[in-house]
């Protein structure tokens, strides 16, 4: 139907979270139509994008620079460090503009059925940090699936004995939530991190 530079378009694009391959051959379509407008302004963009974007050596987030531009923030508390998952997390939580510590970023969680173990994260990198004189407190922002509260108490066990705090995001019951259309296991947590008023 196509030939073989628009059907490897649709493919790639097809890899893209959120795009199967009807999004993937729409997409394609409408860069191909707009070439001046979209295409090849994107071509350009991943290009820089691949040649310039690196991991920060001291936290793992993307950035054209090294240290990134949180690192290398003096105005940003050093004594704070919130570990998360991937660049992904460390991007939300950076959208809210209510953390200004560091971050550290694991580059996954702890998973035996996946064959992720603590050998395959940024495990060894975050202690070093952690044992740094100016650290105070480490944030454990890992989700609240099974992997997740795993890979927290994980590094629960290796962060202790530092002179440090060790936090956890709460969970429970999110803003403008109704109870009667949440499931039991956020309700339960709900429930348990309650705090008085």
């Amino acid at each position: 139907m196509a030939g073989p530079e628009i059907d490897a378009l649709i493919q790639c694009l097809a890899r893209l979270p959120g795009l199967g391959p009807r999004s993937a051959r729409r997409a394609a379509l409408v860069l191909l139509k707009r070439r001046e407008a979209l295409l090849e302004p994107l071509r350009r963009a991943l290009e820089a994008a691949a040649s310039a974007v690196r991991a920060c050596p001291i936290c793992g987030n993307l950035d054209s620079i090294g240290p990134c531009a949180i690192c290398a923030d003096s105005t940003r508390d050093a004594s704070l460090i919130c570990v998360v998952e991937d660049v992904a997390d460390l991007w939300a939580l950076e959208r809210t503009h209510s953390f200004k510590g560091r971050y550290h970023v694991l580059g996954g969680l702890l998973s035996a059925l996946d064959g992720i173990g603590p050998e395959d994260l940024a495990i060894a990198p975050l202690i070093a940090r952690a044992k740094e004189p100016a650290v105070k407190e480490v944030i454990l922002a890992t989700s609240a699936t099974v992997e997740g509260q795993t890979t927290a108490h994980y590094l629960t066990d290796r962060l202790a004995g530092l002179p440090l705090v060790i936090s956890r995001l709460a969970h429970g019951v999110p803003v403008g939530g109704e109870l009667d259309y949440l499931d039991d296991g956020t309700l339960s947590a709900a429930l348990k991190a309650r705090r008085p008023l």
